[in-house]
């Protein structure tokens, strides 16, 4: 039986990958280069950690076709942060704009959206969660 290891990473086409590089790195400075082609006819990078990554591939020509929450697709991908706080004043520093829900298993839970509108979502739990 084949069974799930782990999400090893999220693909995205981006505009500018040097700006969606940046953006990622405010979000995530602990991430870093894993792999990367910048000569390719369509350059890519995977940024993350020895865990999880993110593919940027440059697609400076496309559009975007997918409006997030009014179509059927990916509205979002949720990662699990440690320090709500400091993501908070690092995007406010880097005058990046979010929004904030609450709900009764999280501390914080901060939605922003990339250079080219894919929308993450940042959750702390609170340490009782069970499932933390």
């Amino acid at each position: 039986m084949a069974t799930l290891n782990r999400l090893e990473h999220v693909n995205l086409a981006c505009h500018d990958i040097e700006a969606s590089q940046a953006f990622y790195q405010i979000v995530f400075p602990e991430w870093h280069v894993r792999a990367e082609d910048r000569n390719d006819q369509r350059p890519w990078v995977h940024l993350g950690d020895d865990q999880f990554y993110v593919c940027l591939n440059h697609t400076p020509n496309l559009k975007r076709v997918h409006a997030i929450y009014e179509n059927i697709g990916v509205n979002h991908v949720g990662f699990v942060i440690n320090n709500g706080e400091a993501i908070k004043v690092r995007l406010e520093e880097n005058k990046i704009d979010y929004y904030t829900l609450a709900a009764p298993e999280t501390k914080h839970r901060i939605y922003v959206s990339d250079p080219v509108g894919n929308e993450i979502e940042l959750v702390e739990y609170n340490p009782d969660y069970r499932l933390r």
